[in-house]
């Protein structure tokens, strides 16, 4: 199989879509950016890299984090984080207060914005917001085996203004008794981990650790890679899980940056970007090119 000329393929197809989606324009920053591009990065077991397009231009990676800080606090509190945070698919949208109305403040799963918010509650409890961030960037870099990876401060700095309904999410479960920390601090921490911006090659060389393969970083064991895997697999793109699912085939984290990073168990890691996203906040390009490269290559869990 052919990676290389399957990847140039789906590029020069994705250079010539028409529907390139909308950018997330509520977070001001976003809404800058031209949606006139895609990237595409495949890391494979072997270590071998494919790459097309803008895979090199960096982008926010928004709610792809997610998966980052349920690694951490995995590694750190294993099975009792579930005491927090369920494992459900919510089918609402990403940032609905609704379920937590009806379920007395706990999120139905880490990937929704209010779960995601609990996890970074987790493993901020006893230290100051720096040093989680710190934290969150060494783990990052270490996945990625780079160190070129960085916090967008200007991003950080428009989430913060205008990051409202997220604000409202976690003061609803501060009510509940449900955080650890003053909401201002678990915001404050979530806006800034949600600005951290890379690259689809930086991204696809992350999730590495995710594949399972022999040759990838051993960040977490066995149990908790299955674990997070299925939970992107059924949770990852929000409402959009389902779809994603049915289209695709694999386990996927998307954002509203545009970036989705996706595992092929045992053989390869994805990043793709495009910053204009669909009716349910998914990278629209991203998700017709994952699309592509699962019916071109066969990769799916399904079979």
């Amino acid at each position: 199989m052919d990676l290389g000329a399957i990847v140039a393929e789906i590029g020069a197809e994705m250079a010539a879509a028409e529907d390139r989606g909308r950018v997330a324009d509520y977070i001001p920053e976003l809404g800058r950016v031209d949606c006139n591009q895609f990237g595409m990065a495949i890391v494979t077991a072997e270590g071998e890299t494919h790459q097309t397009g803008d895979a090199l231009t960096p982008f926010s990676i928004q709610s792809v984090s997610k998966v980052f800080t349920l690694a951490i606090a995995l590694g750190r509190l294993g099975e009792s984080l579930w005491r927090r945070v369920g494992v459900e698919p919510s089918g609402l949208a990403f940032n609905s207060i609704l379920q937590l109305e009806t379920e007395s403040g706990i999120p139905r799963n880490p990937f929704i914005n209010a779960g995601a918010l609990i996890v970074t509650d987790s493993i901020l409890a006893g230290h100051a917001p720096r040093e989680t961030l710190g934290e969150l960037l060494r783990f990052v870099r270490m996945s990625a085996n780079d160190d070129d990876i960085h916090i967008n401060e200007n991003v950080a700095k428009s989430e913060e203004e205008t990051g409202h309904l997220n604000r409202s999410l976690a003061h609803f479960m501060a009510s509940h008794g449900r955080l650890l920390n003053a909401p201002e601090l678990t915001c404050g921490t979530y806006f800034h981990q949600c600005a951290i911006e890379m690259n689809c090659v930086q991204l696809a060389n992350a999730a590495r650790f995710l594949t399972g393969a022999k040759s990838a970083p051993r960040l977490l064991s066995r149990q908790k890679i299955r674990r997070i895997n299925a939970l992107m697999m059924t949770c990852g793109h929000y409402d959009g899980s389902g779809e994603f699912a049915f289209r695709v085939g694999l386990p996927g984290k998307s954002g509203v940056g545009g970036g989705i990073m996706v595992v092929v168990p045992n053989k390869a890691s994805v990043a793709v970007w495009s910053p204009g996203l669909n009716a349910r906040g998914n990278s629209q390009l991203g998700t017709l090119a994952m699309e592509r490269l699962a019916r071109t290559t066969g990769w799916s869990i399904f079979g």
